[in-house]
């Protein structure tokens, strides 16, 4: 074969590269940010569109995050590509910590429920029958109502963020393209 390894990877170097890759962690993202800071928009394009993403990622609705945030950023007038990479916030490793952040900011907010809060025994016998319409009250309403202000937070935050550094990044390559000198960043 062409292609072919002339050492076969072995099942502990296979097992290592599951715990830590072998480029590391911070290669994924680094490629996500530069991906979206050499799109060809304007700076307040990019960052609505950043914070379109990063809105979504905030809110329940897992496997619904790129078409609400390309939603939002079409709205708004932002970058739909942004956005969609954006939502990228919202993986295995934070969905966990959104969703209770978003659950007990939402029992907050709502106060006391007159049933109380469901035990994991009764989310998981609801969810393994199927009365998803029991799991309003207790678990999708507190969440829903909590992750608007996690939301609203998370815009607020990404969008100077993304602008400022859109902003710096498209200058400086505009500067070392007029001198001459070829961005490698």
């Amino acid at each position: 074969m062409l292609f072919r390894r002339r050492k076969p990877v072995t099942i502990s170097e296979r097992l290592r590269a599951l715990v830590w890759p072998r480029k590391g962690f911070r290669r994924g993202p680094r490629y996500m940010a530069l991906r979206i800071l050499r799109l060809s928009s304007s700076p307040h394009s990019i960052a609505i569109g950043v914070a379109a993403g990063a809105a979504s990622s905030f809110t329940p609705f897992f496997g619904l995050h790129i078409i609400i945030a390309v939603a939002l950023a079409s709205v708004f007038s932002g970058n739909l590509l942004a956005a969609a990479i954006t939502t990228a916030l919202a993986n295995p490793v934070t969905i966990p910590m959104i969703l209770t952040a978003s659950y007990e900011l939402g029992t907050v907010i709502i106060g006391p429920q007159a049933s109380g809060p469901a035990t994991g025994a009764d989310v998981a016998h609801m969810v393994e029958h199927l009365e998803f319409s029991g799991l309003w009250g207790p678990v999708f309403k507190p969440m829903l109502i909590g992750s608007v202000p996690l939301a609203a937070a998370g815009a607020l935050i990404f969008y100077p963020l993304a602008y400022q550094t859109a902003r710096l990044f498209q200058s400086r390559r505009r500067r070392a393209r007029s001198s001459g000198v070829r961005s490698t960043p």
